[in-house]
């Protein structure tokens, strides 16, 4: 045979085979082996073949047919189904795709900014006899990649997997959401599947449709102007450059790295002409005020013997912004940015009886840096507990001019709609629960108008009736008050009261869980178990349940009395 016809013969065999790859039925990322769908409802399974591609599907002893459409689209409408499982479904076409270990029960959309993305590995100090308890393959998640998109509403996700409750999955797992999901099936005794499609610091301008963003002309016009690739690289190569140039010269300047013989971090270093200061405290109240850059701390501490060489936990409560931390010169932890709690695991041989040092470089970027108030600063090994409150030692390291915080492209109006809430539309929910608001709540005049719009918009586009829509109003956060004060905190939550009026919604209170000291407050188990006792009045029509608080109606004025109707 000649070369060309070979190369001929070769070329139709890589045709066949390519042919044969494209017409292999295809299914989205979410619905894969592990999945929970949606019980009492018509289930829709859908994918991508090759154009009139004949499909099977073959789940709970039925068979399905169906024929892709002429884009090589294709879906089929399982029956209504009770709780159950593990099942297994199977695919048939050219190739056979087989799911395992399906459930049937309730799935949860969990969605918001960094109050509901938060995991429970962020609070795990505080829930260890609860992580021991959560093995329960009957609560699953399913994390949403964090992406977003100004372009085109995706119709697939990259990556992710359901993965079921345990010791270990559990701390990747929404933690409000996880406390939901455990109330609801210690309840109800149903599987709970949760899909994570959450974001901290988002608006919820990032979170509804462009079609829905009409309404509101500047959120509107920003998307226009982000659908410029060009723009967006632009924006992040000069706010990459500015951050790496401030940080390469606080490096290049910190004298508490200079001597490498003796950095500042070193037991040994003599500390006798550094400064006093309290601790904890921001320090706009020291000579500090003002300052950004580089500062060292350090506090000598006494070891007693029982805790030499033993593992230890020192808890430094919440720095602004950045921490390394070292003890006796070795390193302990680090902390890029100021929001988690600094939660750092001593290993053994590093604590020694009698004298220890503690030295923690401190990075403010902007404002006023410090160690937050009112939070607990210790180190501890079984009983043992050492205090860390009171005078420490402090010297500057490196000044620096003040940073700014990069663009965050990604909370811009539907991004996130786009990426993370548009691939999960056809896909079968029992509701939301949401918590979001802490990025609006400066302007909470417009928020009603925009949550009202969302609901509906997801309701629309979900296509399956006005499915529960259940939130949390922000909790107590900032300084006290001795006298009542116009505080934006407070209308956005009677902005949240009022998003009562959409149908079928309900609004978990937690004005007693929060910390007024951290906008992140740890008590995550509450506010899902409030969630969830909302649910079983809205979603799961429960009679007789006592499911909030009572909420005010009216007031008249009788005399000298004022009569309040709640």
């Amino acid at each position: 045979m000649s070369n060309k016809k070979w190369i001929y013969c070769l070329i139709i065999l890589i045709a066949i085979f390519c042919n044969s790859l494209l017409s292999q039925v295809r299914l989205p990322r979410i619905i894969s082996d592990g999945m929970v769908i949606q019980r009492d409802s018509k289930v829709k399974i859908w994918g991508w073949a090759s154009p009139e591609e004949k499909i099977v599907i073959i789940f709970n002893n039925k068979s399905y047919n169906t024929k892709a459409d002429k884009n090589g689209q294709w879906k089929v409408f399982l029956d209504k189904m009770k709780a159950g499982g593990p099942y297994e479904m199977v695919i048939k076409s050219k190739n056979e795709i087989t799911i395992k270990d399906i459930l049937i029960g309730d799935v949860w959309l969990c969605s918001g900014q960094s109050n509901m993305e938060l995991p429970i590995k962020r609070v795990r100090p505080i829930y260890e006899n609860e992580i021991k308890e959560s093995t329960n393959n009957f609560i699953r998640q399913f994390i949403v990649p964090q992406k977003y998109d100004f372009n085109e509403q995706k119709a697939d996700i990259e990556k992710g997997n359901w993965k079921s409750s345990n010791p270990e999955n559990v701390l990747d797992f929404s933690a409000v959401g996880y406390f939901f999901a455990n109330e609801l099936f210690k309840k109800n005794g149903v599987p709970i599947g949760l899909i994570n499609a959450s974001l901290g610091g988002s608006p919820i301008e990032s979170w509804i449709s462009e079609d829905a963003l009409k309404k509101f002309p500047s959120a509107y016009e920003e998307l226009q102007k982000f659908k410029d690739n060009n723009l967006i690289n632009e924006i992040e190569s000069k706010d990459k450059k500015r951050i790496d140039e401030w940080y390469g010269k606080l490096w290049q300047n910190d004298e508490g790295y200079k001597d490498t013989q003796n950095p500042w971090y070193s037991p040994s270093l003599n500390d006798s002409d550094w400064l006093s200061i309290q601790i904890p405290g921001y320090w706009n109240k020291t000579e500090l005020n003002g300052f950004n850059g580089c500062v060292w701390f350090r506090k000598e501490i006494s070891i007693p013997k029982n805790m030499e060489n033993k593992p230890a936990k020192l808890i430094l409560g919440r720095i602004v912004d950045a921490d390394s931390t070292f003890i006796n010169g070795k390193f302990i932890g680090y902390t890029s940015y100021q929001y988690p709690p600094r939660w750092y695991s001593i290993p053994p041989n590093v604590l020694k009886e009698g004298k220890n040092i503690i030295t923690v470089r401190l990075i403010s970027n902007i404002g006023n840096g410090g160690f937050v108030p009112d939070k607990q600063y210790i180190l501890f090994s079984d009983n043992d507990t050492i205090d860390l409150k009171g005078e420490w030692k402090y010297k500057i390291g490196s000044k620096m001019e003040p940073l700014a915080g990069p663009t965050f492209i990604r909370w811009k109006p539907a991004g996130l709609f786009n990426a993370m809430i548009s691939p999960l539309l056809n896909y079968n929910i029992k509701g939301v629960i949401w918590y979001q608001g802490e990025s609006n709540a400066g302007k909470y005049e417009e928020y009603l108008d925009l949550f009202k719009t969302m609901v509906i918009d997801w309701r629309k586009k979900w296509n399956i009736g006005n499915f529960p829509f259940l939130y949390v109003q922000l909790p107590n956060f900032g300084d006290k008050q001795s006298e009542p004060k116009d505080e934006y905190w407070a209308f956005f939550r009677e902005t949240q009261l009022k998003s009562l009026s959409i149908p079928n919604t309900g609004m978990a209170i937690t004005i007693d869980l929060g910390e007024w000291n951290d906008i992140h407050p740890l008590n995550k188990k509450d506010v899902g178990k409030r969630l969830a006792l909302i649910a079983q009045k809205v979603a799961y029509n429960s009679k007789n349940i006592v499911h909030t608080g009572p909420i005010y109606k009216s007031m008249t004025i009788k005399n000298n009395k004022v009569i309040i109707t709640f």
